[in-house]
């Protein structure tokens, strides 16, 4: 007898390995406004941070020193990009642009406006935001 699923499953974090997890916590902090659910030690060595909502996260893993992990990966190998949803893309892109990153890749098509950056390990994340586009009634 199967189980009925009341709900569709949901991502709860992504895992991924960067040079330094305690710098990519921080700006994710200041550009999503997400806050550090978790930090420590991680199972296989090395440290790890979570940060983002109270429901996901992005798993920020740095490797033990000594041990390697490039400083840029390559894109696309595995992974292309991380899609991250917000309300307001302008403002969003601003705190992008401060934080020392260049924003590519414009485009409003169904179902929302989205933009790409880089992070300096060279990590693609996609900007969306599903919100409707006020008009200035000037």
């Amino acid at each position: 007898m199967t189980q009925s699923i009341h709900r569709p499953a949901r991502i709860e974090h992504v895992n991924i390995t960067v040079p330094d997890s305690e710098h990519a916590a921080r700006i994710f902090e200041q550009i999503f406004g997400w806050h550090v659910r978790w930090r420590g030690k991680a199972m296989s060595g090395g440290h790890t941070v979570h940060v983002g909502s109270e429901n996901h996260y992005l798993a920020l893993y740095s490797p033990p020193a000594g041990k390697p992990c490039p400083e840029r990966f390559e894109k696309g190998l595995p992974l292309n990009h991380i899609g991250i949803e917000v309300d307001d893309i302008v403002a969003i892109e601003t705190l992008v642009r401060r934080a020392g990153y260049t924003p590519f890749g414009h485009d409003d098509y169904e179902p929302g406006r989205r933009f790409y950056f880089f992070d300096e390990s060279n990590i693609e994340f996609e900007v969306v935001s599903y919100a409707p586009v006020l008009e200035y009634a000037g």
